[in-house]
């Protein structure tokens, strides 16, 4: 890798500090072998103080509302990150400062395989820099879209629900709701596997998958389109949704205005083409209850036969929470 000091938006300042999981690996492959061993990585340095002097700086990977996400590596480990770098001024704009410090904290302490790792982050005065996983697949939507049918078969589409639901039951345990789960949040490794990438401070593309009004109402449940309280239930539902358009390529409820997808979303107008399974909309119409109380719990999904018949060959040890 090239180091490049000349891409946009990086320049060599340091600042404050956070852990980084630091590993004698040099390339992807043995990164993700690494990390899967001994379930971060590496040996965090607890006073480490990071700067852009730590890293060489490669390809950008994205562009973002608050800034770019480029492929980096750190100098004296060689280990492989992705390296977002977000401006001050435009989370200051959008009044997210708030948000970006308590989803940080939150995310770096997560430690799930199915979980994008956030191993540190510090800034100087102009820019807040995230030190992230690397996701080599890069992320899940475009993989959907690039299948024959625009979406994945049910044997696909079970392992990344199961995975998902591995991932999001250890985010309820640690009191985290994710609240915001949808394609353009999971990335995938190198080896398929899914990665909850953001935490409510996803700096991501605007979306290209959708140009209506609607795009952002698609994963909402009942209770948040209707403005009442809501719990880790809005998790089961949008895993319900996301199962829909894994199977079916665009979600449930899609329609032409606001007004009408809210509709359907408070109806729970739910239909499902031919090629869907008895079993898999079973598992859909479960989570997809309008009552949060009533919707299928996680273990209840890890459980369910679409998902154990589906996935009893796959490795059990991705979905174990370290």
């Amino acid at each position: 890798m090239q180091t490049n000091k000349q891409n946009p938006g990086v320049t060599n300042s340091g600042a404050p500090r956070a852990p980084l999981k630091e590993t004698t690996s040099s390339n992807v492959v043995n990164d993700e072998e690494k990390g899967r061993r001994d379930g971060n990585g590496c040996t965090e340095e607890k006073d480490k103080t990071w700067s852009l002097d730590n890293f060489e700086i490669g390809r950008p990977l994205g562009k973002g509302k608050f800034g770019n996400v480029y492929l980096a590596r750190e100098k004296s480990s060689k280990f492989i990150i992705a390296l977002k770098v977000l401006f001050k001024s435009q989370l200051q704009k959008a009044q997210v400062e708030h948000q970006l410090r308590r989803e940080i904290e939150i995310q770096a302490h997560l430690r799930h395989p199915n979980i994008l790792r956030l191993y540190g982050y510090f800034h100087d005065d102009v820019r807040v820099y995230l030190i992230l996983e690397f996701a080599p697949r890069g992320e899940l939507y475009k993989e959907m879209q690039a299948q024959p049918h625009g979406h994945f078969d049910e044997k696909r589409s079970a392992k990344y629900i199961l995975q998902l639901a591995s991932a999001l039951k250890y985010c309820h345990t640690k009191k985290v709701i994710h609240r915001d789960i949808k394609p353009e949040n999971l990335l995938l490794s190198l080896r398929g596997d899914l990665k909850i990438a953001d935490f409510g401070w996803s700096v991501h593309a605007p979306s290209s998958r959708r140009t209506t009004l609607c795009g952002t109402l698609d994963y909402l449940p009942p209770e948040m389109v209707e403005g009442k309280p809501h719990d880790e239930k809005v998790d089961h539902w949008s895993l319900g949704v996301l199962c829909y358009e894994f199977l079916c390529g665009k979600p449930p409820f899609e329609a032409d205005s606001n007004r009408e997808t809210y509709n359907r979303i408070s109806k729970v107008d739910l239909k499902f083409p031919s090629h869907v399974s008895d079993k898999a909309m079973d598992l859909m119409v479960k989570l997809l209850m309008h009552n949060p109380s009533e919707r299928l719990n996680l273990d209840g999904v890890l459980q369910h036969p679409w998902i154990l018949e589906l996935t009893k060959d796959f490795p059990t040890q991705t979905t174990h929470a370290h």
